[in-house]
């Protein structure tokens, strides 16, 4: 064992949070990917109106309560041991993953359990995010701060792609695998952590604020439900947003969170010290990486979409097999960003975090703009081209932005700042869900209805029986073309099938018609997504941009952890080290 102050103390602690920090995200995604193969495996039939609730939920419950506990696991950390809640985390995640792996039930029964576990599996990876930056940030001079950041930061935000090339490749196996993958890498980090790790700094005396954690929870758990919801369609419309309920949570659980932030303004030890946003670094850098995370997270949804719905069945791949390749066809994404992460927390040591943190959403906005201008059947190695270009602003940006967060913040609140960074990323994520589908859903519903009803009578459908499925909700076909399923079959049924000739009947249940037909309408959706990621990126740029210069450590420059501000951030005072 290695002591705290050993020279090589502060490479296993930034080893092991980062282990922690790619099983963790790598959870967030892996599920994603892995869909279709969790909906056979419990015999879950997607298209039934009961199910979408599922469907949200599988995606929805770990983000969500991974955006809701990160602060609150994060202030635990300064309080009672950032390393003792972060291996306490390690644990919690590595022993759901086997409950996870050993689904007894069927149908709407094992879903439940799925969505339950998942939820208490977030708990563990709550613990994980929340103390891991701040652990680095404990052990790391700030010479060296952006690049072990960069790192850490990288394998997490790493771990949301590589989660979709490895579900790919688990779910093509075996669903339950997608959760087994978890239990040794877990069980090595979990041993490894708690021989390894110690406590670097003198623990936080503060009182637990439970009318804080007990508002935060409920507010932001309601708001980001009723977005949730929103989605899915109520009372004849194609979404949800007149349903009292959605309404209820969104006004209900924004008034929550403005009596939230009355309580954080008067209570003496808050959860979440809201006075950290007069730091101009603190700020900027946050509202920067929520527009980004919501941009980035809308992205991965509608390039799932577009492979696994329209762009490998078209190219002769089985609906089976499309989980797999979309994974597999996602990799240049993955490669950008990995490239591009560890290389940019180097050079902000160097020559400071601002610009490379605008200039990687400046990256991400020309990527967009290029996504939006192809084909829906397009050159793969365009795609490619255009998907690694995005993952390389992701990387520029992601490190130096993080950095910038956590170097400008005094020592003693670090878990707490920690928390709150990552609850702006996950709560982007759980938006982008939201805000993306429901973009793309007002898209399909401009255009799809009509398609589907011509495409559907060219075939020899009776007029009736097109303009009824025509008539449904987009939400259903938009998910199943996520689910990479085609659901013309069961739309039609075996007595409208039977009754049209063989031939028009076999186009209709091929891996081409489904694609061909929902292709354009898709892409009208698209261009509203692609236009507001473009917006997002930019402005998120230009909040980085407003952050204050920071100057640069070089080599030669060596700043002590001893040096840096202990004390409270009172407006612009306290000096921090990357922000003088």
């Amino acid at each position: 064992m290695t002591g705290a102050d050993h020279p090589r103390y502060k490479w296993i602690a930034l080893s092991n949070t980062t282990l922690g920090m790619l099983l963790a995200t790598i959870n967030s995604s892996i599920v994603l990917i892995s869909l279709p193969a969790i909906f056979n495996g419990v015999h879950l039939n997607p298209l039934e109106p009961g199910n979408v609730s599922y469907l949200l939920w599988m995606l929805m419950g770990y983000m969500l309560v991974t955006a809701v506990l990160v602060v609150t696991l994060g202030r635990l950390g300064d309080m009672y041991g950032r390393v003792r809640i972060y291996n306490a985390g390690f644990a919690l995640f590595t022993v759901t993953s086997v409950v996870l792996s050993l689904d007894p039930f069927d149908g709407g029964g094992g879903a439940i359990w799925l969505i339950g576990w998942r939820v208490l599996q977030a708990v563990g990876g709550s613990m994980l995010m929340a103390n891991s930056a701040a652990i680095i940030t404990d052990v790391f001079p700030a010479r060296q701060r952006g690049t072990a950041l960069g790192i850490n930061i990288v394998a997490g935000i790493a771990g949301s792609f590589l989660g979709l090339v490895l579900g790919g490749l688990l779910a093509e196996w075996n669903w339950r695998s997608i959760f087994w993958v978890n239990v040794p890498i877990g069980l090595v980090g979990t041993v490894w952590a708690y021989r390894s790790l110690r406590e670097n700094r003198v623990r936080v005396e503060a009182r637990i604020d439970w009318w804080g954690n007990l508002t935060f929870a409920v507010g932001l758990t309601a708001l980001l439900a009723g977005i949730t919801y929103g989605i899915q369609p109520y009372g004849g419309h194609t979404m949800g947003w007149t349903n009292p309920w959605v309404l209820t949570g969104l006004f209900g659980g924004g008034a929550v969170l403005a009596l939230f932030c009355v309580i954080e303004s008067r209570v003496a030890e808050p959860m979440f010290p809201l006075h950290l946003f007069r730091i101009a670094a603190f700020a900027g850098g946050n509202a920067a990486s929520l527009l980004g995370s919501i941009a980035r997270g809308g992205l991965q949804f509608m390039l799932i979409i577009w492979l696994q719905g329209i762009w490998l069945p078209l190219h002769g791949y089985n609906y089976e097999q499309t989980p797999l390749w979309a994974g597999i066809y996602l990799l240049p994404l993955t490669i950008g960003f990995l490239a591009a992460g560890p290389l940019a927390g180097a050079l902000s040591d160097r020559f400071g975090a601002r610009l490379f943190a605008a200039g990687g959403l400046l990256v991400m906005a020309v990527s967009f703009a290029g996504l939006l201008l192809i084909p829906s059947d397009f050159n793969y190695w365009v795609f490619a081209a255009l998907v690694f270009l995005n993952g390389l602003g992701g990387g520029l940006f992601a490190a130096p932005n993080t950095a910038m967060i956590m170097s400008s913040v005094p020592a003693r609140l670090r878990g707490a700042a920690s928390g709150m960074r990552a609850t702006f990323q996950n709560a982007g994520m759980v938006l982008s869900i939201g805000v993306f589908f429901s973009l793309m859903v007002a898209g399909l519903a401009r255009s799809l209805p009509q398609t589907l009803e011509s495409g559907l009578t060219a075939q020899g459908v009776p007029d009736s029986a097109a303009h009824s499925i025509a008539g449904l909700p987009p939400v259903g076909t938009l998910f199943a073309a996520f689910l990479g399923y085609n659901p013309i079959q069961q739309l039609l049924g075996p007595e409208i099938l039977d009754a049209l000739p063989a031939a028009s009947a076999h186009a209709l249940i091929g891996r081409e018609f489904f694609p061909n037909l929902i292709s354009m309408p898709f892409h009208d959706g698209l261009t509203i997504v692609f236009w507001l990621a473009i917006a997002m990126a930019l402005v998120g740029a230009v909040a980085s941009l407003l952050t204050p210069r920071t100057r640069p450590s070089g080599p030669a420059e060596s700043v002590s952890r001893e040096t840096e501000p202990t004390d409270e951030v009172h407006g612009a005072e306290s000096p921090t080290p990357s922000a003088r």
